[in-house]
């Protein structure tokens, strides 16, 4: 029942409409109850006895076992054909394409063959096909001798090529899932890793080169290891010109809209890059052209990256003097159902610190109260980071609010549980924040003198404001704020943008 429900889940409504039509079709007989079940599942009912008892009167039914066998088989076909009819219709013809060539191959037809195997090898160079392109050459090497006409030399040549190219593909592939499954056992399980080391030691037989011979798939996978590597160390600014460089290979690309869900991927990396390198106006350029992409080919991609454009898109307007605009847009998506549930999470945080940082203090305690489960159950769906941040910012609204018992347990328990992780990433800064959150808490007076801004001071030295991170000056601005009893929202500004 759990696997049919969470395909059903990610049906929006016109694929209902579409699989509802699938199945009438499909059904031989006017007595099949599988859209029935289809419509009780679609409208929430998950209760397997109550959906039971409506279609058969009977809380346990063999036959009820039966259908929903056979509902989960059609809900697979249909997802399938969906995805061949949307996304894979140019692999298939090309598939069609070598099937037939290879019949008239055997039937010794070799003109109308070649013909046919020439239109598919235009199709797969076009879409950066490398693995179909091996078999295309594959069948032509293997019938050269009997057709004269094919210059068996030229084709072994090209054969070699699209191998170089495959081969860099799958390694570019190994090389990111290995990075992947590292920076998980970071965020997801809150593991201590030396990223850096790991990073050199598996590109360090690599020869990987940035050129326009790269498929999207290959130059999303170059970036998003670097991107990796940002994430883990928060150093944005050294991977800037790395991703904006490669960026421009992909602008000189021709038919720029093929392997399109790789191509939105790099834009969103670079419209993010931006953004933590505090560069808000140009990335909203890139996030107005990664909206475009989204509509390409029936904004086949459009609902798969929503969210992650709408985060970045409302944290540039927040840090860039458009709070209003910010919270408007984080709030009127975050209404809408979807499956991608970190960056709903990460949205949810994002809209608690617009209201912190406009000072509404009240409306980001009614976010906080939304995140009612364990941080063990948030480090495994957002993240430790993710963990870390909603704990500071759930540790400064109890201050805020004057609500000691909450902030004295809280706190209490936020240094038994991350003390010793922040200490082995050496990230001790935020236990001295919040050490200085503790002392104004306490004494509030204290904040303004000599000695407690001085000490403020050298705890947070950093050499370049461009190369710090960003989310770790905004919590630097509340104390700043505090210190000057200014206006928080301004004061983040004025910091983030010297």
């Amino acid at each position: 029942m759990i696997a049919i429900k969470t395909i059903i889940d990610t049906f929006s409504s016109e694929d209902q409409q579409k699989f509802i039509v699938y199945l009438e079709q499909k059904n031989k007989r006017k007595d099949t109850k599988n859209i029935k079940l289809f419509k009780l599942l679609a409208t929430g009912e998950d209760n397997s006895k109550a959906i039971c008892n409506q279609l058969y009167k009977t809380n346990s039914n063999n036959a009820y076992h039966a259908l929903r066998k056979r509902l989960f088989q059609s809900l697979i076909d249909f997802t399938a054909n969906k995805n061949l009819e949307d996304e894979n219709s140019i692999d298939m013809q090309i598939i069609k394409y070598i099937l037939a060539s290879r019949t008239y191959l055997i039937q010794k037809n070799y003109e109308i063959a070649y013909k046919i195997l020439d239109k598919a090898e235009r199709l797969a160079d076009e879409h950066l096909l490398f693995p179909i392109l091996n078999e295309i050459y594959h069948t032509k090497i293997q019938y050269a001798p009997n057709y004269p006409k094919i210059d068996l030399a030229q084709l072994i040549i090209k054969q070699k090529e699209n191998q170089k190219k495959h081969q860099l593909e799958d390694q570019l592939n190994v090389v990111y899932a290995k990075l992947k499954s590292v920076l998980n056992a970071i965020s997801y399980e809150g593991k201590v890793i030396n990223f850096e080391q790991i990073l050199q030691d598996t590109l360090k037989d690599s020869d990987i080169k940035i050129s326009e011979s790269l498929s999207f798939k290959s130059l999303y996978q170059i970036l998003a290891i670097a991107n990796i590597s940002a994430l883990v160390t928060t150093q944005y600014f050294q991977i800037e010109g790395f991703v904006m460089k490669s960026y421009e290979l992909l602008k000189n690309k021709k038919d720029t809209d093929k392997q399109l869900y790789y191509q939105i991927h790099i834009v969103y990396i670079i419209a993010n890059t931006l953004f933590r390198n505090k560069k808000f106006e140009v990335s909203l350029h890139y996030i107005e052209e990664m909206e475009q992409l989204m509509l390409l080919k029936r904004s086949i991609y459009f609902k798969d990256f929503i969210l992650k454009k709408t985060l970045v898109e409302a944290l540039n307007l927040n840090f860039n003097n458009h709070q209003k605009e910010a919270i408007d847009l984080v709030e009127s998506i975050i209404k809408i159902k979807h499956n991608d549930l970190e960056s709903l999470l990460d949205l949810h945080l994002s809209l608690l610190m617009f209201y912190f940082q406009k000072e509404d203090f009240l409306k980001a305690k009614s976010i906080l109260s939304q995140f009612y489960h364990t941080d063990k159950w948030y480090i495994e769906k957002a993240g430790i980071d993710w963990v870390i941040k909603k704990n500071l910012a759930e540790l400064l609204l109890y201050i805020e609010l004057q609500e000691d018992d909450l902030f004295y347990s809280r706190l209490k328990s936020f240094k038994r549980r991350y003390s010793d992780y922040l200490k082995q990433i050496d990230q001790l800064r935020i236990l001295k924040f919040l050490s200085f959150a503790e002392q104004y808490y306490l004494k509030p007076e204290r904040i303004k003198t000599d000695d407690f801004k001085n000490k403020v001071k050298i705890a947070f030295e950093w050499t370049k404001v461009n190369e710090e991170d960003i989310f770790v000056m905004s919590f630097y601005a509340w104390l700043k704020n505090k210190m000057e009893d200014g206006n928080l929202y301004r004061t983040t500004l004025r910091l983030v943008k010297k």
